[in-house]
């Protein structure tokens, strides 16, 4: 397989490559010349000043020398071929002679003065040495003056080049990655359809680099984990449905034998019963929470309140909490509405409300709180809180309590110890209305559900206090 990371390296460096070669033939090209085309340059200006002094001195002496000297604004001097003064008075000294041809320009520094030594012949045969000396003035130097001479334009092409470059990688990088961390999160909040789209054609660039492989990998997972939970859930569909059938025969028959049977018999004949009850419970619970498994979305949700949610199943839990010896009290600080189907929004409050009554020591009361109040993004959400008096719950398990069939260690018994099926239903009902569900222990003993809606409407109401 050909590794995707080598090939962005070749890429990377042959880019690289050409920004540099084409800088450093653009900065050559445009701030230096050739070196030959340097000393030719000055060369040619030497010779031509050295001919013009040649001529002045010949026709009008010294004084026309110093008038060239003044012109050109240059110290120059004129000496005859033996090297004695003709014309020299800024006192410059005779440079030595090349040692291998004479005849050449040379050059020479005298303290902060350069002076230069040309061989010139005049049109009447005669040899003269013509001075030109300039004293060597320190440019001031700025950090920011260079930077800009030999950055233009050289650096914003480069910039330009690498700019293109990077952004070439980071898509190349980048886009695959986005849509796979987007089918994974649709897939975490349950979409078991989701998958990432990968290309039809492909290149053979691109037909066999990583990041294909993951994308091909993580839509196989997505297919082999949306299978499995098919599979459960429709075992758990069928498994329910088919007990049904014999639990209504088992009550049948329970019922013929209550007639039959002798007074002696009745006691385990009502075990029987109630255990029977408790297994069409279980029954009626994973129907439930398999058909709501199967609801992935909420389109036809309307307006519901949950005041009068809560109200209406006051009676009711009011009456079951009396069997227990405790009290259920119903606060309201908003009249809150939200967008959500009336039925499952009952069973999850439902669900809860009834867990905290099992919890509950005897003698204590059982609050239900409806309000209105703000997310951590500043949104409206309304919120309703169940508390009870119980033994509350581990801290290292608080989260876990959501999870079908469990239950805390120390609270389950005959007594409390319900299937630990109901808070998982409330969690999928409240998820389904695209709430959150969470759990924490209460000071003083006891534990505190929170379901939090997105608001559709929360209007301020006078706070009440009902027994039920």
């Amino acid at each position: 397989m050909r590794s995707l990371f080598f090939k962005i390296f070749v890429i990377f460096w042959i880019a690289q490559s050409l920004i540099f070669a084409i800088s450093t033939v653009l900065i050559v090209r445009h701030h230096f010349e050739s070196p030959d085309v340097l000393f030719d340059g000055l060369h040619s200006s030497l010779e031509n000043d050295a001919r013009r002094a040649v001529v002045a001195y010949e026709s009008g002496g010294c004084a026309a020398v110093d008038a060239l000297g003044a012109q050109i604004q240059q110290q120059i001097a004129l000496k005859d071929a033996a090297g004695q003064d003709l014309c020299n008075a800024a006192g410059l000294p005779l440079p030595p002679a090349s040692a291998d041809n004479p005849t050449h320009i040379t050059s020479s520094q005298t303290g902060a003065e350069f002076i230069w030594r040309v061989p010139i012949t005049s049109s009447s045969g005669k040899t003269y040495f013509f001075l030109l000396g300039r004293p060597h003035v320190e440019r001031p130097h700025s950090l920011l003056e260079d930077l800009v001479h030999f950055a233009s334009p050289t650096l914003p092409v480069a910039i330009v080049v690498g700019g293109l470059t990077t952004f070439v990688l980071v898509l190349f990088f980048t886009r695959p990655i986005a849509r796979l961390r987007k089918a994974a999160r649709e897939l975490a909040q349950g979409n078991l359809k989701a998958r990432v789209k990968e290309p039809v054609s492909r290149s053979r660039f691109s037909s066999e680099d990583e990041f294909q492989a993951l994308l091909h990998d993580f839509n196989h997972m997505a297919e082999r984990l949306e299978s499995l939970v098919d599979a459960q859930q429709l075992l758990l569909r069928d498994v329910s449905h088919e007990l049904r059938s014999p639990l209504a025969r088992l009550s049948v028959a329970l019922e013929l034998a209550r007639e039959d049977a002798s007074p002696e018999m009745a006691t385990q004949l009502n075990r029987m019963e109630r255990e029977s009850e408790k297994l069409n419970q279980l029954i009626g619970q994973l129907l439930t929470l398999s058909s709501m498994e199967a609801i992935e979305s909420a389109d036809r949700f309307v307006p519901v309140s949950l005041n009068q949610i809560v109200a209406q199943m006051i009676p009711d839990a009011q009456y079951e909490a009396s069997q227990r010896q405790c009290s259920v009290v119903f606060r309201s600080e908003n009249d809150c509405t939200v967008q959500g189907n009336r039925h499952l929004l009952y069973r999850a409050i439902e669900n809860v409300l009834r867990n905290a009554i099992q919890y509950t020591n005897p003698g204590t009361e059982v609050e239900i709180c409806v309000a209105a109040g703000q997310d951590e993004a500043g949104r409206s959400v309304s919120v309703v809180e169940v508390s009870d008096r119980g033994p509350g719950i581990p801290e290292a398990e608080i989260d876990a309590i959501f999870r079908p069939f469990y239950r805390v260690d120390r609270a389950r018994s005959q007594e409390t110890g319900g299937f630990g099926v109901g808070l998982a239903i409330a969690e999928r009902a409240v998820k389904l209305h695209g709430g959150q569900v969470s759990g924490r222990n209460r000071s003083g003993g006891g534990a505190v559900i929170r379901m939090q809606f997105p608001s559709a409407k929360a209007a301020p109401i006078s706070t009440e206090r009902q027994p039920g």
